[in-house]
C-alpha cells in the first residue's frame, strides 16, 4: 500500500502534468495577426464592440461576423466567410451558441486557435440538447418566445437571466438589437469538432443563467482548454470585456492589455 506522503506526492505530480500539458497546448498556438468574432443566439455583432478595441490596440485585424440565425449552415458559411478575408493565422471566437458555429468552421487551415466565451462546444453529432438536460434547466429557457418559426427572449429574461449584470439601459439596448433565432437553429448537430485538432481556450460564466456554469466546466475539462472562470452573467463579453480580450490576446500569442 501507498504510504500517505507517497500518496501525495503522486497527486501533486499528477496536478503538475495536468497544468503542463494545458501550458503545452497552449504554446502550440503560432503568433496570430487576426481575430474572427462570432455572436450566438439573442444577440448581433455589436456585442463585440467593448472587446474589439483592446485587441485592436494590441496590433489585430477584427473582424466580427454577423450571422443571420437561419441555420446552422447558413452561419457557418458567414463566418466561413470573414475567415476567408483572413490573411495568416486567425483566432476565432464564439460565444453562447456560437461556440457550435466555430466548433464546425474551426478547421479552417487559417485558424490558429479557438476561444470559447460561456459557450456550448459539441462533439460531432452530438444531442447537445440531450447532453445539456443532463444539468439544472437555466432560468433564461423560461423566457423564450416563438413566432413565425424563429424565436427570442422576452425583455424579462433578456435582462435578469441574459445580461443580468449589464447595467440596465445598456441591457436594453442589446435587448433592442438581438438577433431572432430559427426554430431549428439549436438542435441541429455538428459534423466535426475543431476543438479537438486546434488549441482552445474556454471561459466560465460562473452567474450564467442561460447555460448551466457546471455545463460549461464539463465543455472546458472535455477539451483539455486552458479555461478561466469570472463572476459574470452570460454576456460576459459586455460585462467583462478586458478579461475576455485578455484571453483572446493570450491565444493569439501576443501580451495581455495594460
Amino acid at each position: 500500500m501507498l504510504n500517505r506522503r507517497l500518496f501525495t506526492g503522486l497527486l501533486s505530480a499528477i496536478a503538475a502534468m495536468s497544468v503542463i500539458s494545458g501550458m503545452a497546448r497552449a504554446q502550440d498556438a503560432p503568433v496570430a495577426k487576426n481575430v474572427v468574432l462570432v455572436h450566438g443566439l439573442y444577440a448581433d455583432g455589436s456585442s463585440w464592440v467593448d472587446v474589439i478595441p483592446y485587441l485592436q490596440r494590441a496590433g489585430l485585424q477584427v473582424t466580427a461576423v454577423q450571422n443571420p440565425l437561419t441555420s446552422l449552415a447558413d452561419d457557418v458559411a458567414a463566418t466561413r466567410r470573414a475567415l476567408a478575408l483572413q490573411d495568416g493565422p486567425t483566432v476565432l471566437v464564439g460565444h453562447s451558441f456560437a461556440g457550435t458555429i466555430i466548433s464546425e468552421a474551426g478547421n479552417d487551415p487559417k485558424v490558429s486557435a479557438l476561444v470559447y466565451v460561456a459557450a456550448r462546444a459539441p462533439d460531432a453529432g452530438e444531442d447537445f440538447g440531450a447532453l445539456a438536460a443532463k444539468y439544472p434547466k437555466p432560468p433564461a429557457s423560461a423566457g423564450v418566445i416563438k413566432k413565425d418559426g424563429f424565436f427570442g427572449l422576452s425583455e424579462e429574461a433578456f435582462l435578469r437571466d441574459f445580461a443580468g449584470d449589464v447595467e440596465p439601459s445598456r441591457a436594453r439596448a442589446l435587448y433592442a438589437v438581438q438577433g431572432r433565432g430559427a426554430d431549428a437553429l439549436p438542435a441541429t448537430k455538428t459534423t466535426t469538432a475543431a476543438w479537438k485538432v486546434k488549441p482552445t481556450w474556454y471561459q466560465v460564466s460562473t452567474e450564467d443563467r442561460t447555460i448551466n456554469p457546471d455545463l460549461e466546466r464539463f465543455l472546458a475539462r472535455r477539451m483539455n482548454a486552458t479555461t478561466i472562470e469570472l463572476d459574470s452573467s452570460h454576456v460576459s463579453l459586455v460585462s467583462h470585456p478586458k478579461e475576455i480580450a485578455d484571453m483572446i490576446l493570450r491565444a493569439a500569442g501576443r501580451k495581455t492589455s495594460p
